[in-house]
């Protein structure tokens, strides 16, 4: 549907921009091929952990079960019995589909969504561009274009969203105790691995709902879609015998609850003036002339007018209280002999490519269609919740604390993009070209560094016996835009320590909300 608004120069402008200037990853979005399991504990004080909008787990207010001995629950468990004993194949397909830990589908649903509008606007037939327009999404161009900072932003506040929304449930499931229909009734098979969590409220339908309302704010066009998958999720809570139809009410109330304070913030944190005017781009880029005596210039063909997100840096973050507090310093001054010798490694590098080398740049290119960087760490998480078997909740912490320190490892390198403006290789180096493309905003520092050291670090907090690996993936990372001439050694260098930084902020509120 959304192609077919497209002219047909824009559609081929954006397929040879896709294929030819930025290597598009082969690495999309995988399904994760995973059954329930048993999960490694239940967290029975998860309830007491600290929310992170939220002011408190007991925020949301929801009323006592009705007993399980009671006329109106026995009435739920027969109509439960009912539509157990008539799932048919397709809704067992559905059971097996969204598990018993489906924080993991909805993380996997949003990274396809990125990839999907990961489609950079293309110009009109004049040589204008159009931008997509939050208030018009069908476009054309289509609504949103999913880059990395509007990607991290986005996994950001799902995964938080999903995070307070389980706190809260936690907190009533623990403190009301009603056990699960199958425990209640002998009739009832769950057909997943009983954990002995308790069952009301339902934290399937806190997540269905929450997920579904948060992704629809994020990708309007995808209303239709997402209601139908979150329809089938909750659907599949009875389908399994998971859960009554009381259960599912409450969580759904305590998604749509969470789901209002959390796109409350999202609405004036200020992303919607990241992308700004020209004339604002034009006087950023004056002022880092004035200061520094460089400037970044746009080397795309067609070129536009103005940069990726020139405000994003200004988007209010999560954990970091003043953004400048981790601004890096200046970086080197073109012709001087730091910035010379990190000149002349790229310019050997691209003598002596090896195989191996063009290899990790093209898998961490992140390009069109992609899910970005941010997704790649996304991806790594849930292979390692499924590796350690987080249940629900643990696995929600582990998608907010690590989305919110990308996010604000994100936003400090926007800061410092565009605050110093500084030009990349391809405009410093007389000659000099890319196997990746040109990006269309400035070099330093990098966002692919300054994602995955974040990333990397609060990974390495939740799950210590993958550290070595996961500073592995961030090096490597950071090594590819190297190889792939997009970066100076020290875009990546000062990077992979601003990313740090700002992943310390979050790693020090994850230490206090009580969950270790």
């Amino acid at each position: 549907m959304i192609m077919k608004r497209y002219s047909i120069v824009l559609y081929i402008f954006l397929l040879v921009a896709c294929v030819i200037f930025y290597s598009c990853d082969s690495e999309l979005p995988i399904r994760a091929n995973y059954a329930a399991y048993t999960f490694s504990g239940i967290d029975e004080n998860g309830g007491n952990w600290k929310p992170i909008l939220l002011t408190s787990s007991n925020q949301i207010v929801i009323d006592e079960p009705a007993d399980v001995n009671s006329a109106s629950y026995k009435e739920e468990l027969e109509a439960l019995k009912s539509i157990t004993a008539n799932v048919s194949s397709a809704q067992r397909d559905a059971i097996n589909y969204w598990t018993n830990n489906p924080i993991l589908r909805w993380n996997e649903i949003a990274l396809e969504l990125a990839a999907k509008y990961n489609l950079i606007p293309g110009p009109n037939p004049d040589g204008t561009y159009t931008l997509p327009n939050a208030a018009n999404p069908a476009g054309p161009p289509p609504f949103p274009f999913a880059h990395p900072p509007y990607t991290c932003r986005m996994l950001a506040y799902l995964s938080v969203a999903q995070f307070d929304g389980l706190v809260t449930a936690w907190n009533y499931k623990f403190n009301y105790n009603r056990p699960a229909p199958s425990s209640v009734d002998s009739n009832i098979t769950s057909a997943y691995i009983s954990n002995n969590i308790p069952s009301y409220p339902s934290d399937g339908a806190v997540i269905a709902v929450v997920s579904r309302d948060i992704l629809i704010a994020m990708f309007p066009l995808e209303k239709d879609y997402l209601e139908a998958r979150a329809t089938e999720h909750l659907a599949s809570l009875q389908w399994s015998g998971t859960n009554v139809t009381s259960d599912i009410e409450a969580g759904k109330f305590i998604g749509t609850e969470v789901k209002k304070i959390v796109l409350a913030r999202a609405a004036t944190d200020g992303m919607k003036n990241a992308q700004t005017s020209k004339a604002k781009s034009d006087s950023m880029a004056n002022a880092a002339y004035e200061r520094f005596g460089w400037r970044w210039e746009n080397q795309e063909t067609p070129q536009r007018p103005v940069g990726l997100t020139p405000l994003f840096g200004k988007v209010k973050p999560w954990s970091v209280p003043d953004i400048t507090l981790i601004r890096p310093v200046a970086p080197p001054t073109p012709g001087s002999p730091e910035f010379e010798k990190d000149a002349q490694e790229l310019k050997d590098v691209a003598k002596k490519l090896t195989n191996e080398q063009r290899k990790i740049a093209n898998w961490w290119s992140d390009g069109l269609s992609t899910y970005t960087p941010p997704g790649h760490w996304n991806r790594f998480a849930k292979e390692f919740i499924i590796k350690y078997k987080f249940n629900p909740l643990r696995s929600a912490r582990t998608f907010a604390y690590m989305n919110m320190a990308i996010m604000d490892a994100g936003i400090s390198c926007w800061d410092a993009k565009y605050y110093y403006n500084y030009p990349r290789p391809i405009q410093t180096i007389p000659g000099f070209k890319t196997i990746l493309g040109t990006p269309n905003f400035p070099a330093y520092t990098s966002g692919h560094s300054t994602f995955s050291a974040a990333a990397a670090e609060v990974l390495s907090y939740i799950f210590p016996a993958e550290a070595t690996q996961c500073q592995a993936w961030a090096k490597e990372a950071a090594e590819s835009r190297i190889y792939g001439g997009i970066h100076y050694r020290f875009d990546a260098d000062v990077g992979n320590t601003q990313g740090k930084a700002a992943a310390q902020y979050t790693i020090n509120i994850a230490k206090a909300d009580g969950a270790d």
